[in-house]
């Protein structure tokens, strides 16, 4: 028996990523974060409303699955990092492979309005907060 580390390694990886896509999904759990900590991700407040940016180099954007939901947002796709066919691994730092985050929001997300922009592996969501979650201005009789 001939023993090949990076057959191993390759092996202990598709392990590792069953296990992680194994796990409970947390799209109706109340949380700041989802459990898995990719694709990261910055959510700003723009005025009212909110922009998410996340950077998901390697995704094709026809196989990103945005969904909107009061106030969570999942993100969902495969990720892929090309190398040549021939070539042996020195280091590998970039994954590859399918993601699934979900992001819980400070405010309700009106999901008619969100819009999502792809470009050079970054992921832009602007999203307009819900009229029912504004504040709103009541003159005094």
């Amino acid at each position: 028996m001939i023993f090949r580390p990076l057959e191993s390694f390759e092996a202990l990886q598709g392990l590792q990523r069953a296990l992680e896509s194994a796990r409970i999904s947390d799209w109706f759990e109340d949380r700041t974060s989802s459990r898995g900590a990719f694709p990261r991700v910055n959510v700003f407040r723009k005025g009212d409303d909110l922009v998410l940016v996340t950077e998901i180099p390697g995704a094709d954007k026809s196989k990103i699955d945005i969904q909107v939901k009061n106030r969570q947002v999942r993100i969902r796709g495969y990720k892929v990092v090309e190398r040549q066919a021939e070539s042996s691994v020195h280091r590998r730092e970039r994954n590859e492979g399918e993601f699934d985050r979900v992001i819980t929001l400070p405010a309700e997300i009106d999901a008619e309005g969100v819009t999502a922009h792809y470009c050079d592996g970054v992921l832009l969501l602007s999203m307009p907060r819900a009229a029912t979650d504004r504040a709103r201005s009541v003159t005094v009789s």
